[in-house]
């Protein structure tokens, strides 16, 4: 542990011209006396750590020293490329393997690349959760997260099955963590972390098939996913305002194939859509949002909905203004 946070300290010396032994105890979590301690002992080992006395003092290496234990282990390389994502790495138990890849990066840089890390971070953030969601991190991310990066079999429980797996692949999509995987060499399967109520790593290790391709499985099994459960169609008109607003108010996909299918606009510019949808119950949900820029024609019971939705709005405002003159 000590050994450890001795090249971490070089390290930041390195990446650095000076720091204080404040600045050093809160970057390695220990007190400024263990700082103190740290930097006798790496002088003692032959690195020239220098110590600046006053309030501007801190400590420095001297006459560029340069370590050469900036070799990069594969973990840290790998999740160097999933830096920009802070959240997910903590997530997957990566984040110190982030953390120490970063600042080997930073002390091989020249001098005057040095804050470019800090320059990208104050220029981008991934939020991958979407708006009006409390993300929970599954329970068994972390073991999931090691198999996949080992090329480990897991013993998994889903739900009532247990089975084992050869896990490729994870996915975060909109907060919500997915296991690309294979069970006994079948074809390729997505699971919800969330819910397998245990995970076992096994010895054996998996062979892992050099053409499975993540993003672009990832790809197809949403495109696959959202054509399926679009079981149900309804017939709408739409004003022009309407017709702009659909994509963003149901599946943006069938919206933009429905709109293209559509035939051409009346004197009035609105156009008659045939409109997959998930189920009658979530097109009156979706389409609601449109208000009187769409006008349902079929199936008959969503027209009488949307008739008796509109009533009863038409008898709450119509109330209000009789409030609002009195």
């Amino acid at each position: 542990m000590r050994a450890a946070r001795l090249i971490k300290m070089v390290l930041l010396l390195q990446s650095r011209p000076s720091m204080t032994a404040a600045e050093l105890a809160q970057e390695l979590e220990v007190s400024e006396r263990t700082i103190t301690r740290d930097a006798l002992a790496l002088s003692e080992a032959g690195v020239p750590v220098y110590a600046d006395r006053g309030r501007a003092g801190g400590y420095r290496l001297m006459g560029g020293y340069r370590t050469r234990l900036t070799g990069l282990a594969r973990s840290e390389a790998e999740a160097l490329f999933l830096s920009g994502l802070p959240g997910a790495l903590r997530e997957m138990g990566l984040e110190d393997a982030a953390s120490a890849a970063r600042l080997k990066v930073s002390a091989a840089l020249l001098p005057s690349l040095r804050d470019a890390s800090r320059s990208a971070a104050q220029r981008f953030h991934l939020d991958a959760p979407g708006w009006y969601q409390e993300p929970e991190t599954p329970e068994l991310l972390p073991a999931v997260a090691e198999a996949v990066w080992d090329d480990r079999m897991v013993c998994a429980r889903y739900g009532e099955t247990e089975r084992e797996l050869e896990p490729y692949g994870l996915v975060l999509k909109a907060g919500v963590w997915y296991l690309c995987a294979r069970a006994d060499g079948s074809s390729f399967r997505v699971y919800r972390i969330d819910r397998f109520t245990g995970v076992a790593l096994t010895a054996n290790r998996f062979e892992r098939d050099e053409s499975f391709d993540l993003p672009a499985f990832w790809e197809e099994r949403a495109a696959q996913f959202a054509r399926s459960i679009l079981r149900a169609e309804v017939v709408i008109r739409l004003a022009p305002d309407g017709a702009r607003r659909l994509p963003h108010a149901t599946d943006r996909a069938a919206a933009h194939d429905a709109l293209e299918a559509a035939g051409p606009p009346d004197e009035q510019g609105r156009v008659i859509v045939t409109l997959p949808v998930e189920s009658e119950e979530v097109a009156f949900s979706q389409l609601l949002s449109l208000g009187p820029e769409l006008e349902v024609l079929e199936p008959a019971g969503l027209r009488e909905r949307f008739a008796q939705a509109a009533a009863r709005m038409h008898a709450l405002y119509a109330a209000a203004g009789e409030d609002a003159q009195r």
